[in-house]
């Protein structure tokens, strides 16, 4: 049990020192980071919502490439880069009804 407890243990940490080190390159001051995705993947924001603790999601694309990317905005003006990928398409058809 204590093994086990340990490895567990052991886990844990080595995640959380993964994620601040994923977060160091993928987070920053919002005009930096809005900067990058405007000159250099000709994004513009096409949405935006209110997450938990006051963040702020976008969503940023490019009709050009089709390029797309998530972001988060912290209260404290942090950003942070949470998705991005190809082959965006605005779509304006009506969600089904809740089930």
């Amino acid at each position: 049990m204590k093994k086990t407890l340990f490895k567990m243990t052991m886990g844990l940490g080595i995640m959380v020192l993964a994620a601040q080190q994923v977060q160091a390159r993928t987070c920053g001051p919002r005009e930096d980071i809005l900067k990058r995705l405007v000159e250099t993947y000709g994004e513009t924001r096409r949405g935006i919502g209110i997450a938990r603790q006051g963040a702020v999601m976008e969503i940023y694309a490019s009709d050009q490439t089709g390029s797309w990317t998530i972001t988060v905005t912290l209260p404290d003006g942090i950003t942070c880069l949470v998705a991005s990928g190809q082959a965006f398409e605005v779509m304006a058809e009506a969600l089904p009804p809740n089930v």
